[in-house]
């Protein structure tokens, strides 16, 4: 037994993320790894990479119907299971952020976070008549947790106490329990299936036989009978009580990975990574017949309540709904056939899904984003706006990107994450990846006060933008009924974005555990007001609430005469400034602090000539070159370093007279 609080955070290194997305995700982006059906209501719900859980309406599948009804959006990872509770009223999940969340599946709202588990949650099981769910994972753990005691869980009673099964020695993959609550059957890594007792939480046997990751398990009611598919492409009947297996089901050309039986326990269902689903008597699995065949692997199955049919999810983002035969169907079915016939050419019911990101690329001006989805589509997004900015077509990614990229460099301060099939940014770990982005306001195309060119951060600028409902927000804690002293710090740095309100806003630890999630228009409610102030890092707090200014990066360099010129010159000193520096400001430089010194003499031909024009800029007077490459005026040290300069060393600029005026 172990006492647990159903939130927490830990003192590791944290980092903030937000997703770029629709304002309604109405379909699944990615492969759907989990289903339940509610059969009081007709209600299917479903869960899978995109981290979203989503309740659908099933008789509105046909014609013109939208099935969609609401969405569940609080994981930050792939969704690995769910299951419906409590008569269809609760909805228990898990997670790839090593979290299990316990919701109201009619009202689509989380009710508590359950962080037990220190690695991904991949598998959940549920005993119906004891109210008992039973989680399991990557961590080679498995809880047991009362479901009544889950759904009553409120912010100030939020203890809930949970019991472990010890044994297990691998990863676990797939977990079943019988509907009294009196077995627990686990598969893992180890190729072998351990039986518990879940009453006395003691091991009472462990099964051996399949050569594979057991992928898929099913119990019979009175827990007596177990099945299991591996990814060894068998399926095997276990008899519990004398612990030994007493079939084998040969169907599949490849990995099991769901499985289904009816209530008789006398035939099961079966799918897997050939992309087809059987139905085979157990005792004679001569009699089969090829129920249908898919687009992609099966992920998982879902009976309607009379086994009429069948949900099916699969590695795609569409959910199909197919038609089973009769079990006096099964035998006649194969009859001298080689070639097996689909018993259903086409599924009675659809559930279409969309497109996922599979590509990306982030421009030079590290504030755009071409992608390529699933449907082959590109577009390009706007990182600092939070959105997709142009939808391009099904052009050819690569020369796309080659067509936007431009010579400018500007440091990475953010990384991509397509494991959702959207746009995940993530905000570097430090202050030193995060606000590492200093760039021109003019070149950025965004407004500068009194017309200055003056420099702009993007961290600080998207997190300004992030947190601006929870930076309003903390003003009225801060400063109570002082609207001035609020006024004037709002109005301290100009407002250049605005992020969509249906951004979600992310906080995890650096290693993939999530903290904190909510949507960015929510951050200026009371209890998100003060969540965020517990859970931001260190490092955000000092830029959005303490105001500190971002450090700039600063490149060491040196500055010589060009071999072409005759100006004599000690060995320059190691010069070092702004990393955005730009060339015609070391112009200015060269001309003011080198050539114009006593010391290089005065007959360098740098003078005013009659008729020049006495307003004539520094880099019409001096050219510098860097690896015998001219560099254009308006570019900055870090361009020249990157793309020019190209080595780890100090960056080495020469100077010498502009061609123009010889």
């Amino acid at each position: 037994m172990a006492t647990h609080k159903s939130g927490g955070q830990t003192g590791r290194k944290r980092q903030v993320s937000f997703v770029i997305r629709d304002e309604v995700e109405r379909q699944h982006r990615s492969g759907v790894s989990s289903l339940q059906f509610d059969d009081a209501t007709g209600r299917l719900y479903s869960a899978g990479k995109d981290s979203i859980i989503r309740a659908w309406d099933t008789r509105s599948c046909t014609g013109n119907g939208d099935p969609y009804i609401a969405s569940m959006e609080h994981h930050i990872d792939w969704v690995n299971d769910i299951v419906l509770c409590c008569g269809g009223k609760n909805l228990i999940s898990a997670s790839s952020d090593t979290t299990v969340k316990v919701w109201n599946a009619h009202k689509s709202y989380c009710m508590s976070t359950l962080r037990t588990h220190k690695d991904y949650v991949r598998a959940l099981a549920y005993a119906k008549d004891k109210e008992l769910v039973a989680s399991a994972g990557l961590d080679k753990s498995i809880f047991l947790w009362d479901v009544n005691t889950l759904t009553a869980l409120t912010a100030n009673n939020n203890t809930v106490t949970t019991t472990s099964l010890p044994g297990s020695k691998n990863s676990i993959y797939s977990l079943a329990m019988n509907p009294a609550g009196t077995v627990v059957v686990s598969g893992s890594t180890e190729k072998v299936l351990r039986v518990w007792d879940p009453r006395t939480c003691s091991k009472t046997c462990k099964l051996m036989g399949h050569t594979d990751n057991v992928k898929a398990l099913v119990l019979n009611r009175d827990g007596t009978r177990c099945l299991s598919g591996s990814s060894d492409g068998t399926i095997k009947l276990w008899h519990l009580g004398e612990q030994q297996c007493i079939h084998t089901i040969h169907v599949h050309k490849e990995g099991v990975w769901a499985l289904l039986a009816n209530e008789a326990f006398t035939h099961v269902i079966s799918g897997g990574r050939d992309r087809s689903i059987y139905m085979t008597e157990m005792r004679q699995s001569k009699n089969f017949a090829l129920v249908c065949e898919e687009q992609a692997s099966i992920l998982k199955m879902v009976p309607e309540t009379d086994f009429s049919g069948i949900w099916v999810a699969t590695a795609n983002s569409t959910l199909n709904y197919w038609k089973l035969p009769k079990k006096e169907d099964l035998p006649a079915s194969n009859l001298g056939s080689d070639h097996l016939v689909s018993y259903s050419e086409k599924p009675l019911k659809t559930i279409k899904g969309g497109a996922a990101i599979r590509k990306q690329h982030v421009l030079n001006d590290k504030r755009h984003i071409v992608t390529q989805d699933s449907d082959n589509n590109v577009c390009v997004y706007d990182v600092l706006k939070a959105c997709k900015v142009e939808d391009v077509g099904e052009v050819n990614f690569d020369e796309e990107v080659k067509k936007r990229s431009k010579i400018v460099y500007v440091p990475n301060w953010f990384s991509v994450d397509l494991k959702t099939g959207m746009l995940t940014i993530n905000l570097g770990q430090d202050e030193i990846d995060c606000f590492s982005a200093w760039v021109s306001s003019k070149e950025a195309g965004l407004p500068s006060p009194d017309n200055v060119d003056s420099k702009i951060n993007y961290g600080s600028l998207i997190l300004k933008a992030l947190l601006e409902h929870w930076i309003a927000a903390s003003q009225i804690h801060d400063d109570g009924d002082d609207e001035q002293s609020g006024g004037n710090q709002a109005n301290a740095t100009p407002e250049y974005f605005k992020i969509p309100g249906h951004t979600p806003l992310i906080i995890s630890e650096v290693v993939g555990r999530g903290l904190y999630r909510l949507l960015v228009r929510d951050a200026g409610g009371d209890t998100e007001h003060h969540c965020l102030r517990d859970n931001l890092p260190p490092w955000v707090l000092d830029i959005i609430v303490e105001k500190n200014m971002p450090k700039f990066t600063k490149i060491p360099f040196y500055i010589l005469p060009h071999k072409s010129t005759n100006i004599k010159c000690t060995k320059s000193d190691r010069l070092v400034a702004n990393d955005f520096l730009q060339i015609h400001k070391v112009a200015e430089h060269v001309l003011e602090k080198i050539l114009g010194s006593d010391a290089t003499g005065s007959n360098t031909g740098l003078g005013t000539s009659p008729g020049e024009d006495p307003d004539t800029l520094p880099e019409d007077k001096i050219e510098l070159v860097c690896n015998g490459q001219a560099l254009d005026p308006q570019m900055d040290l870090r361009t020249v370093r990157y793309f020019i300069w190209k080595q780890a060393t100090d960056l080495n600029l020469e100077f010498k007279l502009h061609s123009r005026r010889t």
